[in-house]
């Protein structure tokens, strides 16, 4: 059986192998070619008829090699296409989608074979929702790039930018982490942070892994490059840039205050968002993807310190705009105390919007519509409080709404993205969007 997003495809034993696109027929067949050239070969040396005869007749008629040099080059042109072909085929059946199951060699080469025709998705934002959303959309395709903002100044990530002038590691490890393949294995080994030790106590092994890489590579870009090679990831993962990119925020009041872990602390109402310096370049190969994307996704995530960073980068939004892919932005469930404190929908929006300068970026949001009957008091006592949906706000922007339920079932009534049902949305949109 092979199960292809949630459907159930019979398939022969053996006949299966002839289901197209497998990418494995066409290198069996040099196999065989080869195997014919090198046999011919070795006939003419051995003088064994009526091969030699054919083989001789088109010697006479070709009557420019002797025959001993024709079968030197039938073998070694058989050889050349038959290596070729079994490097090919060893090729394809290891480069496959190796997660653990039960499923048959045959089921996982076709599912890597439908994946690798899937859509160029580009995710755009950071934190923990990025990384959620990759875990989802990974089960429809290959072809994904994650934008990852590199605004962060807190933890380990701000200890190594401080001590080691690099990238803030941490939104680009949870997202390598979580287009991986072992996901649970390299999720554990990335995540895991030292207890104690003079200088490693609270980093993250995956945050000095890659600033180590860093160190050798001579920048994240590479860093992230080589990681990606010995981890075995499903897609890209990029930087926005690679400038020294530091958050700062305007308060409605007229304050200000530097740092993006320090901007949900001041418990205001944020005018505006502004990177120092203030002009950052946007890393080519990210604009490339965008460009090139069939799908962009933007969020969920921190609105102001996740999501909104990303395109204050010089470039990123034009390239947004300019972009001939569907755009979604998947918006938060719940609001976020000292960021989005009582922000709808609409407000969600319109902060993307703004900072975008009204360049037009999303083609629809989607939006959760169903909460736990159980749900935490907690978010109360932290002053979170459901992102309330206002239509009547919305309509004027000329935004699709898309709303489904996105969260992930627990008994304990807290309200998280569930990343299979947000990519399933996310994907049933696009593909609905595609055909009209």
């Amino acid at each position: 059986m092979v199960d292809l997003k949630n459907k159930k495809i019979k398939v022969v034993k053996d006949v299966g192998w002839l289901i197209p696109g497998l990418n494995v027929k066409r290198w069996l067949f040099l196999i065989f070619l080869g195997s014919v050239f090198m046999i011919l070969g070795l006939l003419i040396i051995m003088d064994v008829r009526p091969i030699y005869t054919t083989m001789e007749l088109i010697r006479k008629a070709a009557l420019i090699l002797p025959s001993n040099v024709l079968a030197t080059v039938f073998f070694m042109i058989g050889a050349i296409i038959f290596f070729k072909g079994w490097k090919k085929t060893t090729l394809s059946i290891i480069d496959m989608d190796s997660s653990k199951g039960n499923n048959s060699l045959l089921e996982r080469l076709y599912r890597r074979s439908k994946l690798n025709k899937g859509a160029k998705v580009v995710a755009i934002g950071g934190g923990t929702g990025l990384s959620m959303l990759l875990k989802g959309i990974k089960k429809y395709t290959n072809n994904i790039t994650a934008v990852v903002t590199v605004g962060d100044d807190g933890g380990s990530s701000g200890r190594l930018r401080e001590e080691m002038g690099i990238l803030p590691p941490g939104d680009i490890r949870n997202c390598i982490a979580a287009l991986a393949d072992d996901e649970d294995l390299i999720t554990k080994l990335f995540q895991y942070r030292f207890k104690n030790g003079e200088g490693l106590e609270g980093h993250s092994f995956g945050n000095l892994f890659l600033t180590a890489l860093c160190a050798i590579t001579g920048n994240m870009v590479k860093a992230v490059r080589e990681s990606a090679n010995v981890l075995n990831i499903r897609g890209v993962v990029l930087p926005t840039t690679l400038d020294d990119m530091k958050l700062a925020a305007e308060y409605e009041d007229g304050t200000f205050v530097k740092g993006e872990s320090s901007i949900p602390e001041a418990h205001k109402k944020i005018k505006r968002l502004f990177t120092e310096p203030a002009v950052c370049r946007a890393l080519p190969e990210a604009l490339e993807a965008i460009a090139d994307a069939d799908l962009i996704i933007l969020g969920p995530g921190s609105l102001y310190t996740s999501v909104i960073p990303n395109i204050l980068v010089a470039g990123i939004t034009d390239a947004i705009e300019q972009s001939q892919a569907k755009k979604i932005y998947v918006c938060n469930i719940m609001t976020q105390p000292g960021e989005t404190d009582n922000y709808s929908v609409a407000s969600h929006i319109n902060a993307l919007l703004s900072h975008a300068n009204g360049k037009h970026i999303i083609d629809a949001v989607l939006v959760n519509n169903s909460l736990p009957s159980n749900i935490s008091e907690g978010y109360a006592k932290n002053g979170s409080s459901p992102v309330r949906l206002d239509m009547e706000n919305i309509v004027p922007t000329g935004i699709a709404v898309v709303s489904q339920k996105l969260i992930e079932e627990n008994k304990e009534g807290l309200v998280r993205h569930s990343s299979n049902r947000v990519a399933r949305a996310v994907y049933y949109w696009y593909r609905k969007s595609v055909k009209k």
